[in-house]
């Protein structure tokens, strides 16, 4: 499948490594114009030179809305509206037992996971309505449906912004807005570094050869995009199976 973004703009959260990181080069490389947000400055500035003039990096907390909503403004204001909001921001640890967990750590878990997919959805929908539609892409996770030992904070999350992308399908599809989650699977990204020094649960035991690089779930990103994706809408895409794969073209 032949992919052509040109003319897209897309905003990528937690864009300063993996996952975000390999979206934002490889929604360039298929003609988007790309809008990179992350906590700090350093590696988004970095990958935005690397991908040249289609490309803007903003400092921004997923957890305020205000800063959100500036991303946002950033696409609108330098590009002229948004068309592809990736909800990737996103964050694990510390990863323990529920008894063992600190709140104001699980607490600030909900900020990023739920709260800033939230906050991504609530800021692009106005901006997609004025250009007559648009596609939101939650990075979800087979933890939204699956409780894992010492993970209740991110499977709750996850299991959370499934039905936030469930919602946001139902109240909009019929605007032209789409809607759809992304269960990539175990991702050689820093998370798994974090999983792996907890101990905890057998993903904790996994190999990092075990992972998929993050470019498998960027192009993923890029193929739910297109019109290609549209069956998956309201729903969790999972790249886990080889029907999934098959269909990215992974295999």
């Amino acid at each position: 499948m032949t992919i052509n973004l040109s003319g897209k703009v897309a905003l990528i959260t937690g864009a300063s490594r993996g996952i975000g990181e390999a979206t934002a080069h490889i929604l360039a490389g298929y003609g988007a114009t790309v809008v990179l947000a992350a906590r700090s400055s350093g590696d988004i500035d970095r990958i935005a030179k690397e991908i040249g003039s289609k490309a803007r990096a903003i400092v921004c907390d997923v957890a305020n809305y205000d800063e959100v909503a500036k991303a946002v403004e950033l696409a609108t204001n330098q590009f002229g509206g948004l068309d592809i909001l990736v909800n990737n921001a996103g964050m694990i640890d510390p990863v323990a037992r529920i008894a063992d967990s600190d709140p104001e750590a699980w607490s600030k878990v909900v900020d990023v996971n739920l709260k800033g997919a939230y906050y991504g959805v609530r800021a692009a929908l106005p901006a997609m309505k004025k250009r007559g539609g648009g596609v939101i892409i939650n990075i979800s996770s087979g933890a939204a449906t699956s409780a894992l030992e010492g993970w209740s904070h991110y499977c709750t999350t996850k299991a959370a912004v499934l039905m936030l992308t469930k919602s946001v399908h139902k109240e909009y599809a019929d605007e032209g807005i789409r809607c759809v989650g992304l269960s990539p699977g175990t991702v050689a990204t820093n998370m798994q570094k974090v999983i792996k020094t907890s101990g905890i649960n057998p993903v904790s035991n996994l190999e990092w050869s075990d992972h998929i690089p993050p470019e498998w779930v960027g192009e993923t990103i890029a193929f739910l995009a297109t019109e290609a994706g549209r069956p998956y809408d309201g729903g969790d895409f999972s790249l886990k199976t080889e029907e999934g794969r098959r269909a990215v073209g992974l295999i």
